[in-house]
């Protein structure tokens, strides 16, 4: 089972009226590892609006005439939620380490993100094979323990273990000309030992990933009444799961736009990449 049925996000959106770009154009024009993160919770309706507005501009991926991707994201935390806390606490040595799953494809990658001096994102990731989604093995051990030494992050992955899961179909549009691009994200849930918190199904997450200065998606949706929020899906997750977690203004936000409900959680149908 991939996180939800990816035609009906694309239908939502009008995503078969924009251009298509390979994966290829994409990463040659906007495979950015060091940016700037803006994300907005928006109304489908509005987000369809978005992507019309951006279509003179914006490719949509297209993956041999698939243009969203089912993501599968397993985090990893201390036993005392040191992620979770240097995030909410806006800590300036903030960290994340994930293995990524892309359902369709097959393909598996672990990743680490961090913060910079100047508040900037820097993603690192290294390609895995499909059957170690969801666990860091020695080689993956290797790479991120080296990636949160640099970085300054005094935590090791002997200290790591797996602390919630993430399911969403993603959209990706970039700007081939300005190496910007735009993320929308729909059917998001979290899982935790049997419980689930899931977006509203009738909004998206919408994420721009360009440098310092607002991109023409950002100006966009400032035009469409969105405003910028501080959300990450993972935070969000333990936040609702998470009960015995202190009040933060995440949770706060989280609470007007995600359920959460207790159910079995089906294992997802991972195919092998050819």
């Amino acid at each position: 089972m991939t996180p939800a049925v990816p035609s009906s996000l694309v239908a939502a959106l009008g995503l078969a009226a924009l251009r298509g770009a390979t994966l290829a154009e994409v990463d040659a024009a906007a495979a950015l590892q060091h940016r700037t993160d803006r994300k907005y919770l928006l109304p489908v309706d509005r987000a369809r609006l978005l992507v019309e507005g951006l279509s003179a501009s914006h490719h949509v991926l297209d993956l041999g005439g698939r243009r969203t991707t089912g993501y599968l994201s397993t985090y990893f935390d201390t036993e005392g939620l040191g992620a979770w806390r240097a995030h909410v606490q806006r800590r300036r040595r903030r960290w994340k380490v994930r293995t990524r799953l892309y359902a369709e494809d097959g393909l598996c990658r672990v990743e680490v993100k961090t913060k910079d001096g100047r508040g900037a994102t820097v993603k690192h990731a290294l390609r895995a094979p499909t059957h170690a989604y969801g666990r860091l093995d020695e080689h993956a051990a290797e790479f991120v323990d080296g990636v949160l030494r640099t970085a300054g992050v005094p935590v090791t992955t002997a200290a790591l273990t797996p602390a919630a899961e993430v399911r969403y179909v993603r959209a990706a549009l970039a700007d081939l000309d300005h190496g910007s691009r735009v993320t929308l994200d729909g059917h998001l849930t979290c899982h935790r030992d049997g419980r689930t918190a899931a977006l509203d199904p009738g909004h998206v997450l919408v994420e721009t990933k360009g440098g310092a200065r607002p991109a023409p998606a950002d100006r966009l949706l400032l035009r469409l009444g969105a405003r910028p929020v501080s959300l990450s899906k993972y935070i969000v997750g333990q936040s609702l799961l998470t009960p015995s977690l202190p009040g933060n203004d995440m949770r706060r936000i989280a609470r007007a736009h995600f359920t959460t409900r207790t159910e079995p959680v089906p294992s997802p149908e991972r195919t092998t990449a050819a």
